[in-house]
């Protein structure tokens, strides 16, 4: 908090500005250099926050991260402002006009909820965080819609506002947190606040939460953006019992139908990897219906067709070679067709791909894939490429 307040003064902006493009690898010279005509304290936060910058650009996009206040804990666990803007939309679209965020971090989800037009409270506890938070919204022109609180988000009153939105803290001392009552604040909090909310809510969970723990009055949605799955939503006040997976940028949504599981089937020519929004939504079902497949295995989320159909929610690969697994085989093959650019996707195999691309040492102009996987239960190589 102290080095904020250092780096909001006339000059702390301008040594910012100085030193926004500081390549890691001088910044020993740089400081060298500032510390001569700025205090050493001024200095060190200056190029400390153009690393936290620097690290923001892949959630923020260069142009927000270039000019917003970050602690270490906000760049790692602020929301992607792709999937926050989508969240604001659907909010938004909802007919929400005002939202209590709960934990609210440095403020990205805050001014995704601004930029939709929405009034915002925006809670949290620690003061560094909210000190940021607070810059943020002023920094991006959204103070008018943005208030933010230092306080205990379970001591807030928020009748006033149409909708909740709560990021429970996922971290602790000891690292990731898998277990969502050991969430600050635990998951049964945050659904009773939702709840009480009088349009709508929205939380924001870990991907891998078990479907058995989503509440029966909830949608649940998972959503990826690039194929990087990148959070779980619970969503009141929406569809309840739905489950779908949204895709970004689109967005593209699979809800589900409530499929059985896809029977087995011997390889096809195609090979269909789900995104994994679709994979941890449970919802490979609905696209191996679209593309008239089956799984190679009942326990893996591998679909394979005969045909190519284009979908959104899978990448195809057209495959040459069904083999059982075998090292020696792969080589030869490999060698064969002067494979020297050599993918290696697993599921359901103990190999990793870096030790198996040792072993064959690929070599040679061309490309390929190589799948290592079970089929109806027996370990295998399927080797194709991108279709």
């Amino acid at each position: 908090m102290n080095d904020l307040a250092l780096l909001l003064t006339p000059e702390g902006r301008a040594l910012l500005d100085e030193v926004r493009n500081t390549d890691p690898a001088r910044e020993l010279a740089v400081a060298t250099r500032l510390r001569r005509e700025h205090p050493a304290e001024l200095v060190s936060a200056a190029l400390g926050q153009a690393r936290l910058r620097q690290r923001a650009v892949v959630k923020f996009g260069a142009e927000d991260a270039g000019r917003m206040f970050f602690t270490p804990n906000g760049v790692e666990q602020s929301t992607r402002a792709s999937v926050a803007a989508y969240r604001a939309r659907r909010l938004a679209e909802s007919g929400v006009t005002s939202v209590a965020d709960l934990c609210c971090g440095i403020g990205g989800d805050a001014i995704a909820l601004a930029r939709a037009g929405i009034r915002v409270l925006a809670v949290d506890r620690d003061p560094a965080t909210v000190a940021a938070a607070r810059a943020n919204a002023e920094v991006m022109g959204l103070a008018g819609l943005i208030e933010v609180r230092e306080a205990d988000v379970t001591e807030v009153d928020t009748a006033g506002y149409d909708a909740v939105f709560v990021d429970p803290a996922r971290r602790g001392g000891r690292g990731r947190i898998f277990d969502p009552e050991a969430y600050s604040p635990p998951l049964s909090w945050a659904v009773s606040a939702a709840r009480r909310a009088p349009r709508a809510a929205a939380l924001k969970i870990a991907p891998g939460i078990p479907h058995e723990a989503v509440p029966e009055d909830a949608e649940a949605e998972w959503i990826s953006d690039g194929g990087d799955v990148k959070e779980a939503v619970l969503w009141f006040g929406t569809e309840p019992g739905a489950v779908r997976a949204t895709l970004l940028p689109g967005p593209r949504t699979l809800l589900s139908r409530g499929l059985p599981d896809p029977g087995v089937r011997p390889p096809g020519r195609y090979l269909y990897e789900p995104d994994g929004a679709v994979i941890r939504a449970h919802l490979v079902a609905e696209v191996a219906e679209e593309l008239d497949g089956g799984l190679l295995d009942a326990t893996i989320a591998y679909v394979t067709a005969d045909a190519l159909r284009p979908t959104p929610y899978a990448t195809a690969y057209e495959i040459t070679d069904h083999l059982p697994f075998n090292v020696k085989k792969l080589k030869a093959l490999l060698r064969e067709r002067e494979v020297g650019n050599l993918t290696v996707k697993k599921r359901g195999s103990a190999v990793e791909p870096e030790e198996l691309r040792r072993k064959v040492k690929p070599q040679g102009p061309h490309a390929a894939t190589v799948f290592l996987t079970r089929v109806a239960g027996a370990p295998a190589m399927l080797i194709g490429r991108p279709a």
